[in-house]
């Protein structure tokens, strides 16, 4: 078996992976490149291979940089099946639609700038329609259930804790006289999550590849961050502000939801209004409300017991445009949840500008945010910060809580690839910046150290 690395090697973004075994040719992931603007064009529009050649697609969650470019790999000659499981099919069909309006609007501001310089108009990667008819090629299926895929290759996919439905990808494979298993961990959870699962341990594993998000930081405590959360909550709303949080639409989202949710019954936090305003994030949290089979036991027994974990009747979900334009009147305290979590784009540049100025206010991040992006100025203090293109002074406290990531850290994936059994021979480390996959490899070594580790480059094959 040959596999090539076609994205996420030494960075986060543009998961792909081509296999070649036994004549046929499956694909793990088909993922947004985002980067240097011309660099992402020219990488997801142009795929390094046929996409009419491919016999399977296999996809582990529906993270953009993970399933982003299906539609343009089906639009472009593949149709064939995409597997995966049952409610990463159905996160992925409301994330590609959300893709495909971003790029259209993406496509014509370019377009608008393009034609002042007399250059021809950026048509976008695909279509909302693109992506619909990308989705009807999804063929799912459950945890722990063994799916043959093509000649020689079984698929199952086993619980990552990661989001709703993701999971790591177990290949059995048979090419000649040999059988062997391969492990593609997909994105990997902390464990001891509010909503999901622990990510499930894998047994006999020969060949290992592996994500390194943050193979070498060391998050802080979950339970910290619980109380650390209620505390800057109740504080907040006691002294009459709002809390303003910029939350990833799939996750996190429904995270904090369900920490507040649990906060108002535990009579901890006041029940003043909370609006989610957010069309993607509405739509992710009714995709979570039908998938209990993948919730932890608590609130797998709180919603057949009690009640819908991510419904209180103070709170409010908002698709319409007009709706979120009413949140600028609001007055007295409120928590307002939006998109996007780096406060790059989305409906919660417009809450920022308008709370930001506000001392009594709270802007909490509970998320990575990247560099230069608006919501990594105002975690680094800048002031005032350029909203809309016009500057803000910033007197409204900002905090940031970095435990509800979704990712496991060192210590986390240590303790992953220690709960794996059989000898690995061989591990392949990916979906990490050099600053955290190579010392990552460097753990791993120390870990494994019967097995070869590498640290893949762009289009780097690697013989199993």
């Amino acid at each position: 078996m040959r596999v090539h690395f076609f994205g996420a090697t030494r960075t986060t973004t543009g998961s792909m992976y081509l296999l070649e075994v036994n004549g046929r040719r499956l694909l793990l992931e088909c993922g947004l490149f985002q980067g240097r603007r011309e660099e992402s064009v020219e990488r997801n529009r142009k795929f390094p291979f046929d996409p009419a050649t491919l016999d399977g697609v296999v996809l582990s969650h529906a993270h953009i940089d993970h399933c982003g470019n299906l539609p343009n790999l089906c639009r472009t000659g593949y149709a064939g099946n995409i597997y995966s499981t049952f409610a990463t099919r159905d996160l992925a069909a409301i994330m590609l639609e959300d893709s495909a309006e971003i790029q259209k609007d993406d496509a014509a501001f370019l377009t608008r700038v393009r034609a002042k310089k007399g250059l021809p108009p950026i048509e976008p990667l695909y279509s909302a329609t693109d992506a619909e008819k990308a989705v009807r090629q999804f063929v799912t299926f459950g945890y722990d259930r063994p799916m043959p895929v093509t000649d020689g290759v079984t698929v199952t996919f086993r619980d990552a804790g990661h989001i709703l439905g993701a999971g790591q990808v177990i290949l059995d494979i048979r090419e000649g006289q040999r059988s062997f298993r391969y492990l593609f961990s997909g994105d990997v959870g902390r464990g001891d999550d509010l909503i999901l699962r622990d990510p499930q341990p894998v047994e006999r594993v020969d060949y290992l590849q592996i994500e390194a998000t943050y193979g070498n930081r060391v998050h802080s405590a979950k339970a910290a961050a619980g109380e650390e959360l209620r505390r800057l909550v109740t504080q907040t709303l006691r002294q009459g502000g709002k809390v303003i949080i910029p939350a990833f639409a799939v996750g996190r989202t429904q995270q904090i939801v369900y920490e507040l949710n649990q906060c108002t019954l535990e009579g901890e936090c006041a029940a003043v209004p909370i609006f989610v305003d957010s069309p993607l994030s509405t739509n992710a949290t009714e995709v979570y409300r039908l998938h209990p089979e993948c919730f932890n036991q608590d609130i797998y027994r709180f919603l057949r017991e009690k009640a819908n974990p991510f419904a209180m009747t103070n709170l409010t979900y908002i698709r319409e445009v007009a709706h979120s334009i009413k949140l600028n009147e609001l007055q007295g305290p409120a928590i307002i949840i939006s998109a996007s979590g780096m406060a790059e784009a989305g409906r919660i540049r417009h809450h920022l500008k308008n709370h930001i100025g506000q001392p009594e206010n709270l802007i909490l991040f509970i998320g990575y945010c990247a560099e230069h992006t608006l919501g990594a100025q105002i975690l680094a203090g800048k002031n005032p910060v350029n909203i809309f293109g016009d500057p803000y002074p910033v007197r409204a406290r900002v905090a940031s809580i970095d435990a509800f990531s979704g990712h496991a850290d060192k210590n986390e994936l240590t303790r992953y690839v220690q709960a794996m059994t059989g000898e690995i021979k061989k591990i392949a480390v990916i979906h990490g910046d050099e600053d955290q996959c190579l010392p990552w490899a460097e753990t791993l070594r120390h870990l494994k150290p019967k097995a070869e580790v590498i640290v893949p480059v762009y289009q780097q094959v690697m013989e199993v």
